[in-house]
């Protein structure tokens, strides 16, 4: 066992570009993603939940029942610009605080790395229909006549109307789409790449990674929960609008 342990270190340090005249030693390590969760400067856990406490940017009162979100296609681009992925994917469920830890089955070599990247959702070459079982089992999979594929995320919660009534409202994140139905056309890509940057590892690390839960409603796009609130996901326009607020919702907070 061990030496088939050293034959796989040894592979590794030849995949990934190891100079020969090189005195450093390159080691595979494990890599792990923290994720914790703020409305602006207010940590949110559970506890927070089904309790309208929270104000978003365009002054919608609401609260949040579940979320639940994916994160996949960890990738590391080295400083020669080979990238490394960390194949497999993560259904962050702060609803029933289950995930908000992600370690990748494949390990990476200690060095300096240009950029660290993640995918929120899936990219479309991995979205594809009835390929995770447990996902199809977490209700996650997206219907055949809306695109098909997986959902990105799942944000559901109550809100005050303009007619100060409590009203439902369901965000929730897919693959943008058209003509619903058999034919269904995509007019855009709306997963999100992540770029954390630049970081030098020298032994198992741990990226701690923020999502601002209201910057979902802030920018670009002040988000009054009075006009799009309810059946987004067959609306391209409300997919591509919760596409471009995605752009900052991610922030990376240390690295351990």
């Amino acid at each position: 066992m061990k030496r088939i342990y050293l034959l796989v270190a040894i592979s590794l340090s030849i995949i990934y570009g190891c100079s020969s005249d090189s005195n450093d030693t390159v080691t595979p390590v494990n890599v792990t993603l923290n994720f914790s969760h703020y409305w602006d400067d207010t940590e949110v856990t559970d506890s927070d939940f089904n309790d309208l406490k929270f104000t978003n940017a365009y002054g919608n009162l609401l609260s949040i029942e579940r979320l639940r979100y994916l994160i996949s296609y960890v990738v590391f681009t080295d400083t020669s610009g080979q990238t490394i992925l960390l194949d497999g994917y993560n259904l962050v469920d702060v609803t029933n605080q289950t995930n908000l830890s992600y370690t990748p089955t494949t390990k990476v070599l200690t060095g300096t790395y240009s950029n660290v990247s993640f995918v929120f959702g899936f990219n479309n070459e991995k979205n594809t229909e009835g390929t995770y079982p447990d996902l199809n089992s977490a209700s996650w999979n997206v219907p055949v006549m809306l695109g098909g594929g997986y959902h990105y995320m799942q944000l559901d919660g109550k809100f005050k109307n303009n007619a100060n009534e409590i009203q439902g409202y369901n965000y929730h994140a897919i693959r943008a789409n058209d003509n619903a139905g058999n034919n269904p056309t995509f007019p855009k890509d709306t997963f999100i790449q992540v770029d954390l940057g630049e970081v030098t590892i020298n032994a198992d690390v741990e990226f701690d990674i923020a999502m601002n839960i209201a910057e979902w409603f802030k920018s670009p796009n002040n988000w009054d929960l009075n006009e799009y609130n309810q059946m987004l996901m067959p609306n391209s326009t409300a997919q591509i609008l919760i596409y471009e607020n995605g752009q900052n919702v991610f922030t990376l907070e240390g690295i351990n």
